[in-house]
């Protein structure tokens, strides 16, 4: 089974790219200090888990931030891009990014009944489908279901620091279209623009800009999916117009005003979560539809976005 997985992947990304992804993710528990672009990896700590846990019921927050985890927001952002096509004027991206499927089943559901009353031209989700960063993925791709039952195709993804590649065939037989450093053109009529997506950047480092958009004309409009907001120097000075990502959860337990104590990510603070700009690229930052370690939100709530795209 594994030969045979590797050879799928060889063949659709290369065996650079594959032998790299399935190599870091059989090396064994995954690292606590060291490894990815930040040296303290708090989500592999699983002992702190339940210390964070018992500490939040201790001063009673627990059960209030397990509530909010149901209550998801419809965030609506408009995006203005220069040279959009007149054909895309008003073409709407639903963002979903950090679902965690298998960590809480009822924040599915609810996730699942959100989304099916939603209007949208694409969906495209920004990473972490599993709840552990390692171990099995069954749990995970049924929570995935549930979900991709409620969508509307097209569907794009890109795979986060949680997600395993074995992933990848699970994903792609509810109707999801995993872009591993490739690109897509979604088209209307004779128009169209560029949806690209990277491996992830922050754990596994299998990110590859160049690869992923050496087919995207200089001149069009391209949005970049990445699961972390950390390559945004890069993806600037390659021309993407777009940066749609995820991963900070924006704090997910934050101080009132929605002050994050920890983002867990290299990136500028106004980054971590919303709408943000760096020189010409515009990005935003979900907050996420999941939670991690511990299913609680205090003062972050969960959240999808409507992205609506106007030329400039």
């Amino acid at each position: 089974m594994e030969q045979d997985l590797l050879q799928q992947l060889e063949k659709r990304l290369g065996r650079l790219h594959a032998r790299q992804r399935l190599g870091i993710e059989s090396e064994g528990e995954p690292r606590v200090f060291g490894g990815g672009i930040n040296f303290f990896h708090p989500e592999n700590w699983y002992s702190v888990h339940s210390l964070i846990r018992n500490g939040l019921r201790a001063t009673g927050l627990y059960r209030r931030g397990w509530r909010n985890t149901l209550d998801i927001r419809v965030k609506r952002n408009e995006v203005s891009l220069k040279g959009l096509p007149h054909r895309f004027e008003g073409f709407t991206l639903l963002h979903i990014s950090d679902i965690h499927a298998d960590m809480n089943p009822p924040a599915v559901q609810a996730l699942a009944d959100l989304v099916g009353e939603l209007e949208y031209d694409a969906c495209v989700l920004t990473g972490d489908y599993r709840a552990q960063t390692q171990g099995p993925i069954d749990a995970a791709l049924l929570g995935m279901e549930i979900l991709c039952a409620r969508l509307r195709e097209p569907v794009y993804a890109v795979l986060g620091n949680h997600d395993s590649i074995r992933m990848l065939p699970g994903l792609e037989a509810m109707g999801v279209r995993v872009l591993l450093n490739e690109a897509i053109r979604l088209q209307r009529g004779e128009d169209g623009i560029y949806l690209v997506g990277i491996d992830d950047a922050h754990y596994y480092r299998v990110d590859n800009i160049q690869k992923a958009a050496q087919d995207v004309p200089t001149e069009a409009v391209s949005v970049l999916l990445s699961h972390t907001p950390e390559i945004y120097r890069q993806a600037a000075h390659a021309g993407f117009g777009l940066m749609l990502c995820g991963h900070t959860h924006g704090g997910q337990i934050c101080l009132p005003g929605g002050i994050p104590i920890t983002l867990d990510a290299k990136c500028p603070r106004y980054m971590g979560t919303g709408p943000w700009r760096y020189q010409e690229m515009t990005g935003y930052t979900s907050a996420g539809a999941g939670t991690c370690i511990v299913s609680v939100r205090l003062n972050c709530p969960p959240e999808v976005t409507l992205h609506r795209m106007c030329r400039a």
